[in-house]
């Protein structure tokens, strides 16, 4: 005899998939094409038909186990070939937004960042944030003479507020990563053909290469945009911690010279992140013949760094032109997306590196990663 299974639909989780990109769910008709075209999907448990099924049930606990959602890579040839327009790769785009709000630490902020109708609240908060400590510390003024940003507003307070919320929310994604990866052995199982270390050095190799990306038939254009902002941040990052060394170890003040072999890497790091973006906004305007949309959560995102881009390099040139009225209001707008993007990490649309790092190296350790 059959065993029953009960199942207990969540109908907000189905509004909530749908608000989010995933509008097209209720049009799937389990005819399995997605499954069949999609060239991540493993023999044995295909994707993303099931999850199209568990988001039409609203099973909403079964969906925030599931690694597949962070497997798909978003090649949107699903969605291409699906033929009844359900877009199974905006669903599955939806499914991950939901996730990163249901495992955010605290709640709030997830409801806050990953919700497009918020943007601008979040975007006041680390404005809020300078002007009180500017006003507070006798700051909020334009300085006379060079311009100098760390006259404006002091390298020790930057790295105050940066550093200690960059802390605390780092700590939570790391509490959040630990969480799902416990909800990944248990249930998924632990079978396991190799080693976390052996595993997760593969998905590292793979996420610098971005070799998934040629697997795509509909979208394989995009990998170059992609790997243009990947090492944009890198470049800016390894800029960021060199300057760091520069200020306490050999008391060189910023702003560095433009010989200076870092400020080239900063400068090549932020072209390749606009071109990158830029790379990114064009392949997702044009008609590449697939039905399927960016979600809002998406185009924040994209926006967002752009901004970051801009204003970065704007915060250059206006001061390298001299023009101190424009040169210090730019710098602290340029702060605010520079907050945007790394304390709200664990928030945003980057908080997929964590997460799919986790759930690839989880397909690895029981073998069922796609070559």
């Amino acid at each position: 005899m059959a065993e029953e299974t009960v199942l207990s639909p969540d109908i907000e989780f189905i509004r909530e998939l749908r608000q989010a990109g995933g509008e097209t769910l209720k049009k799937c008709y389990q005819c399995a094409t997605c499954s069949v075209v999609c060239p991540m999907s493993p023999e044995d448990k295909p994707f993303p038909r099931k999850e199209m099924i568990m988001g039409q049930l609203g099973l909403k606990d079964e969906i925030m186990a599931d690694p597949d959602i962070w497997y798909c890579h978003n090649c949107n040839d699903c969605s291409k070939y699906c033929p009844r327009g359900a877009r199974p790769g905006d669903v599955l785009g939806a499914m991950r937004q939901r996730f990163i709000k249901e495992y955010a630490i605290p709640k709030f902020m997830g409801s806050i960042v990953t919700n497009t109708k918020m943007t601008l609240f979040a975007l006041a908060i680390p404005l809020v944030i300078f002007l009180v400590v500017l006003g507070l510390t006798g700051h909020l003024h334009i300085p006379e003479g060079k311009i100098v940003y760390s006259h404006f507003f002091p390298i020790l307070y930057v790295e105050a507020i940066f550093i200690t919320l960059v802390g605390l929310t780092g700590l939570s994604y790391l509490i959040s990563l630990n969480k799902y990866w416990k909800t990944l052995k248990r249930v998924n199982g632990t079978d396991y053909k190799m080693g976390f270390g052996d595993a997760f050095v593969e998905t590292i190799l793979e996420f610098l290469s971005h070799k998934k990306f040629t697997k795509c038939e509909a979208n394989a254009d995009r990998k170059n945009g992609h790997l243009l902002v990947f090492y944009g941040f890198v470049g800016l990052f390894i800029v960021t911690c060199w300057l760091t060394f520069y200020d306490y170890i050999m008391g060189i003040e910023s702003p560095i010279a433009l010989s200076d072999p870092m400020k080239w890497l900063a400068n090549l790091s932020a072209l390749s992140l606009l071109v990158g973006i830029m790379i990114i906004i064009a392949n997702r305007l044009k008609d590449k013949g697939i039905n399927t949309k960016s979600s809002s959560f998406d185009w924040t995102f994209v926006t967002i760094i752009l901004l970051l881009t801009i204003t970065g390099i704007l915060t250059e040139l206006i001061r390298v032109a001299g023009v101190r009225t424009l040169a210090y209001p730019m710098y602290l707008i340029h702060l605010m997306f520079v907050f945007y993007t790394i304390v709200y990490f664990p928030y945003s649309k980057l908080a997929h590196m964590g997460y799919r790092a986790l759930a690839i190296t989880h397909y690895k350790m029981t073998g069922k990663d796609i070559k």
